[in-house]
Formats: structure tokens, sequence, C-alpha cells
């Protein structure tokens, strides 16, 4: 009883998340003016199940590049209503390429549990596709969106080496961003239902990231 005790409490942690990311898509997708303010709301309600569990978790520098993570993670999602006087696109590559970051340290050193796998390599061939295609439209944030680009792969790859869970939470962070950047550079070759589709992915993303790195951190620190 007492191991299953804490596996309820976090799973419940994660509701508030969950519902708080059906209602943001869900407002989005009809166009409702009520999405902006719970997009704000998501990865707060993500760092929930991280505090929840925070004292079981070992060693200590994994619940800070966590909780890193969120929170340059929400600074991303609000860059434009945090700082309106500030160019909103390289605010937000900004702060989640140091998300990103977080993200690979913490993967790399503390939930590495096999070898890259050799599919993994998609995500090299995906970064060079995404150059090709987007850059020509891209301005003087090429180098930018390069650099980037090659963080959020590098995520995307690393997560590859994680229980399953924190995988496909990569992948989909990856899709996430991948039709947001066809939005903001090739706006016309996208529907309009494509952007409910990049926060339905991204929170998909980071709920299984969060998901997956809790379970495989609750099982070296038991």
């Amino acid at each position: 009883m007492q191991r299953r005790a804490p596996s309820l409490s976090l799973t419940w942690a994660f509701l508030p998340f969950v519902v708080i990311s059906i209602v943001h898509v869900v407002l989005l997708a009809t166009d409702n003016s009520f999405a902006a303010p719970t997009k704000l709301l998501l990865m707060s309600m993500l760092a929930i199940p991280v505090l929840v569990v925070a004292r079981h978790l070992t060693p200590r520098i994994t619940v800070f590049l966590l909780l890193a993570a969120l929170l340059f993670s929400w600074l991303g999602d609000g860059a434009g209503a945090f700082f309106p006087a500030g160019p909103e696109l390289p605010l937000m590559l900004l702060f989640f390429g140091i998300a990103h970051v977080a993200y690979i340290l913490l993967f790399i050193r503390h939930l590495s549990t096999r070898r890259m796998p050799w599919w993994a390599l998609v995500y090299a061939a995906w970064w060079v596709a995404m150059i090709a295609l987007l850059g020509p439209h891209t301005g003087g944030l090429l180098v930018a969106v390069a650099l980037y680009g090659l963080i959020l792969g590098a995520t995307a790859a690393f997560s590859a080496r994680c229980h399953p869970l924190v995988a496909v939470g990569g992948a989909f962070f990856l899709a996430s961003d991948t039709i947001l950047a066809f939005r903001l550079f090739l706006p016309d070759s996208l529907p309009s239902w494509s952007s409910p589709a990049v926060m339905l992915t991204y929170v998909i993303g980071q709920g299984l990231i969060i998901a997956g790195a809790l379970v495989s951190l609750r099982r070296t620190s038991s």
C-alpha cells in the first residue's frame, strides 16, 4: 500500500494539466478569446506532478532541470504577453531553446537507458529538410532558426535513449514545433486547424516527457 499510494497521488497530480490542456485546445479550435489566458496555465499545471514527488527524487539536480524546462517553456508560451515591447519570435526561440537545453541535460545525464537508436538519424534528416524548405523564408532569423532547430532535433534524438514515454514525448514536441514553423514562415501552406494542432501536439509532448521522466526518476530513486 505504501508503494501504491504515491503512484495514485502522482496520477491525480496530472489531472489539472490534462483538463486545462483539453479546455485550451477546444477554446483555440473554436477561436475563443479565453484561449490565450488558458495557455499561460499549461506549464504551471504540469509543474504540479513534479512538485508532488520532488522530495522523493534524486539527485536533486533532476528536479531543478525539470522545473527549469517548464519555467522557460512557460516564458516561451507567454513571450508576447510578458514582454509586449520585445520581439516575440526571437524571445520565444530563446526561452524554448533554454528549455530544450535543460531537457537535453536531463536526458543525457539522468534518464538515458540505452544507446542512441539508429532510427534517430531521422531527426538529422528532419533538420536538413526544414532548413531547405523554410530557410529562404526566415529572413534575418535564419541563423537563430537553424540553431533552434539543431537544439530541437537534439532534444528529440536524445529523448530516444530514454523511457518510451519520454521518446514519444520528444517526437510530439518536434511535431508541434514543425507545424508552428510552417505556420510562421509559410502560413498559406497549412489549413486553419493547424493552430490547435500545434498546441495539441505540444501538450502531449510536454506531458509525456514529464510523465516518463518522473516514472524513470522514481524507479532510480527508490
